[in-house]
């Protein structure tokens, strides 16, 4: 089969075209025919080498990819009973296991990382959808602020930012996002209650709102100590990129790692169903070829995109 993966790490040009060995589904498995791989920025993290320390003792190639679309085509022994050969699905990859990620025509994953696609989406909008949303659902999950409490969202026009924005509004909760000019009327359509102008001095502006400080935060933008005087005293902060504080007045700090829900099958199944009644807004920046995969990443990297770059491998 045919892949998208690296033998070294580095820039965007070493992503190659491998062929590898068709995988096979194991035990508790099933193997899907990707259709579409969302490209996101952990993908670059996996291609320029931040991830090999999760990799110990694997040895190259590497395929990148945490977010597939595409329909079921081999049911491993003792797959989930809720799965069927043919069945359009989505699945959450982790793409530091031994059947490497998401840019593959085919990929094995663990019956648990898979749902149902959302009815009505095509394979590129499907593939936008599990893993940043599983993020956003896991940064509002340990924040835990109780209905109509108040959280702020950075980065609120990124992937991650606007699903945390909408899954914050289904919550329950009142939402202040921030956001560039240019951006100002896309975030408030995701529903955000108040909106703020990004950048320095974030947090005195979410306080000319809430005086007190916020409940908690999703930091979607790593702006870290940027955001925290935001949160009210013994708030929380949920952080995307790793970093774990310290912060003052007993504000909790909980960085946040989406595998740590990547067999959360009713959580993955529910966020499909919320996108399915648009609660959930699916975003694809643009589709390219498979081969296309370094063009992918240096779009990524340049920033400034509304919505996900999604990988062609029908």
């Amino acid at each position: 089969m045919k892949a998208i993966g690296i033998h070294e790490f580095g820039g965007p040009d070493v992503l190659r075209v491998l062929d590898l060995p068709e995988p096979q589904a194991g035990p508790g498995e099933v193997r899907i025919r990707v259709h579409a791989a969302a490209v996101s920025p952990t993908d670059v993290l996996l291609r320029t080498g931040g991830h090999a320390v999760r990799m110990p003792g694997r040895r190259p190639p590497f395929v990148p990819g945490m977010d597939a679309a595409g329909v079921i085509d081999q049911l491993g022994p003792g797959a989930d009973g809720r799965l069927a050969l043919g069945q359009r699905v989505v699945a959450l990859v982790l793409f530091t296991g031994p059947h490497g990620g998401a840019y593959a025509e085919q990929v094995v994953v663990p019956a648990a990382s898979v749902v149902p696609a959302p009815e009505g989406a095509g394979f590129p909008e499907a593939s936008t959808l599990l893993m940043n949303a599983m993020t956003a659902r896991l940064a509002l999950d340990v924040l835990s602020v109780p209905r109509h409490g108040t959280v702020a969202v950075s980065g609120a026009a990124g992937a991650v930012g606007g699903y945390a924005v909408e899954l914050a509004k289904a919550d329950g909760l009142t939402v202040i996002a921030d956001a560039a000019e240019r951006d100002g009327e896309l975030v408030r359509g995701f529903g955000a209650d108040h909106v703020v102008k990004r950048g320095p001095g974030i947090a005195g502006r979410i306080r000319a709102l809430v005086p007190e400080g916020v409940a908690g935060a999703v930091d979607g933008s790593v702006q870290t100590t940027e955001l925290v005087p935001a949160i009210g005293d013994g708030g929380a902060l949920a952080e995307l990129r790793g970093w774990s504080g310290p912060a003052e007045r007993g504000i909790r700090v909980h960085p946040v790692m989406v595998p740590d829900r990547i067999d959360d099958t009713a959580g993955l199944d529910t966020l499909c169903r919320q996108a399915e009644k648009g609660v959930l807004t699916m975003r694809v920046a643009e589709v390219l070829p498979a081969a296309e995969a370094a063009r992918a990443h240096r779009l990524l990297e340049a920033g400034g995109l509304r919505g996900r770059v999604v990988l062609d491998f029908s």
